[in-house]
């Protein structure tokens, strides 16, 4: 685990705009650019499991077309479906 704020905050805000699938990438490097400065150390460890999790997994959980497991459902979690659902308008 990176120890120094900066570099992971930077690494962070990469793996979110280049995970691999746009509609997630839209989703998390725009949410990393909005609020990332301002997380403290359990929602950047979260950011990170959450980086981990499979694309498709994701993009579902956001979309709302399956419910995450409990392990992620985070306050981090909460704060980006709420993003994601208001840059879909919804």
């Amino acid at each position: 685990m990176e120890t120094d704020p900066e570099r992971r905050r930077k690494r962070i805000r990469f793996r979110a705009w280049h995970r691999g699938m746009k509609e997630v990438d839209l989703v998390l490097g725009p949410f990393a650019d909005a609020h990332l400065e301002q997380l403290d150390e359990t929602a950047l460890a979260d950011f990170e499991i959450l980086l981990n999790v499979p694309d498709q997994d994701l993009y579902d959980w956001l979309c709302e077309r399956r419910t995450p497991p409990g392990q992620y459902r985070t306050k981090l979690y909460e704060q980006i479906h709420d993003f994601s659902r208001r840059t879909r308008g919804l």
